[in-house]
C-alpha cells in the first residue's frame, strides 16, 4: 500500500481485502464484503486485477477507467501497488501515525 509503504502477498484466489486483513491491523474499516457499500475503496496504481461486479454508485465508470475499484471485488493477477482511497484511507493512515508514535 503505498500509503503506508506495507507489503502483504494475497494470491488470486483471495480479493484485495482479505490480502489486506491478513497485516492483522485493526484500523482496516470491512464494509459489506459485496461490492455495495464503498468502505474498502482503493485505486490500483500498478498492476492486472480480476474485477467483480461493483456498485456504480460507490465506483463510478470514469472512475473505474481511473483505476479505483474496492478492494472487496478485485482479485490479482500480478504484483500491485496500490493506493487506499476515501474512509479506509484515513483509517488505514491514521493507524500508521499511531504507529509511529509508539516506535
Amino acid at each position: 500500500m503505498t500509503n503506508t509503504g506495507e507489503t502483504f502477498r494475497c494470491t488470486h484466489e483471495r480479493n484485495l481485502l482479505a490480502g489486506m486483513e491478513q497485516l492483522g491491523r485493526k484500523g482496516i474499516p470491512v464494509g459489506c464484503r459485496n461490492g455495495g457499500c464503498g468502505v474498502c475503496k482503493v485505486r490500483v496504481i500498478e498492476g492486472e486485477v480480476d474485477r467483480r461486479k461493483m456498485s456504480r454508485a460507490v465506483i463510478a465508470a470514469d472512475e473505474e477507467q481511473e483505476g479505483y475499484a474496492l478492494a472487496c471485488r478485485i482479485y490479482p493477477r500480478s504484483d500491485l501497488r496500490v493506493d487506499v482511497v476515501g474512509k479506509m484511507a484515513r483509517a488505514v493512515e491514521a493507524r500508521q501515525v499511531g504507529s509511529n508514535k509508539e516506535i
